[in-house]
């Protein structure tokens, strides 16, 4: 786990550095949760399905890994019920490396969150890529001392997630298919809208926040930050270096890659391209180079062949 192999980090807020402990930065106060979750900004996540993998991950400079039983391209293959990784294998990644470990439970199943807390995983996700569990209704993450990360299309669905406690938002896009187009909609959705605010009254804001069903308290913040209150990331579909690298230029913080590392023709050279890609997405010039020699990226799936029952990004809105 993170606490133990790193006993002190600086969270800046405010301009003031403030040395915390790691295991009180993961857990506790909104202020926290979200400063762990700013600690993974400007990094890769990537999906790991057993130790070994959560090691070549971390040799090709992930900022962290996220456990699960299978990859989403393969969780799309099997089709049936996804649920939450097995605690065994889990526990078995938190201890094979030193970054730290998340892990996804379905959405609305606080009980698998629970879990996943009392394994020592540093941060949940609550994900569209697992069959939901209560289409009704989210986890409430606000009663949590562990941090979340949940999905979003548009500014509605970032804002209600970060209401209910999210200290994370990433792209949904379409996971499992390596076809970018949808996150790059959603980022760019989510952006535009976010631009969209500046420069509104009060009336205005609090219209937008009923049009988009979102708290008006969080949109008025957002209209004053310029973005979201916390961390956004880029996931679902990206496969390539050039896919990250875009992803950043289109006002990523960081990114998640799933089935593009463990899909690709040579799993830890694309891990390693696609951290030097997001360390350098404004470098043209670097991008050529570290894109060369990678083999083939996954085969992946186009998303326009998908039928209504196979696209993942509609659950939980």
């Amino acid at each position: 786990m993170l606490a133990n192999v790193a006993k002190y980090n600086i969270l800046y807020h405010n301009e003031e550095p403030h040395v915390m402990q790691l295991e009180n930065l993961r857990h506790g106060t909104e202020l926290l949760k979200r400063g762990f979750a700013k600690m993974q900004k400007g990094g890769v996540i990537m999906d790991v399905t057993k130790p070994q993998e959560a090691q070549i991950a971390e040799r090709a400079g992930a900022v962290a890994v996220m456990a699960l039983h299978a990859v989403p391209a393969d969780i799309r293959k099997a089709g049936g019920v996804a649920r939450m990784a097995d605690p065994e294998v889990i526990s078995a990644i938190i201890d094979s490396v030193t970054i730290p470990v998340m892990g996804k439970a379905r959405i609305g199943h606080f009980v698998e969150a629970e879990i996943l807390e009392a394994l020592g995983v540093d941060m949940v996700d609550e994900s569209e890529v697992l069959t939901p569990a209560d289409e009704m209704y989210h986890i409430d993450k606000n009663r949590f001392t562990i941090p979340f990360v949940c999905g979003a299309r548009d500014l509605g669905e970032a804002l209600r997630r970060i209401n209910e406690g999210a200290a994370m938002i990433r792209t949904k896009g379409e996971a499992g298919t390596g076809d970018v187009r949808e996150a790059v909609r959603h980022m760019r959705a989510i952006m535009e809208a976010i631009r969209e605010l500046k420069g509104k009254n009060n009336e205005e804001l609090i219209s937008v926040a009923r049009k988009i069903e979102a708290p008006a308290e969080l949109v008025k913040e957002t209209a004053e930050l310029g973005r979201l209150a916390v961390v956004n990331f880029a996931a679902g579909g990206i496969a390539t270096p050039a896919d990250a690298a875009l992803m950043m230029r289109l006002g990523a913080d960081g990114v998640f890659v799933g089935s593009g590392i463990f899909k690709a023709e040579n799993p830890e050279r694309m891990a390693r391209a696609i951290v030097e890609a997001v360390n350098n997405y404004d470098n043209p010039s670097v991008l050529a180079e570290v894109s060369k020699g990678l083999g083939g990226a996954m085969k992946g799936i186009d998303i326009r062949n998908l039928t209504e029952k196979d696209v993942l990004q509609a659950r939980g809105l």
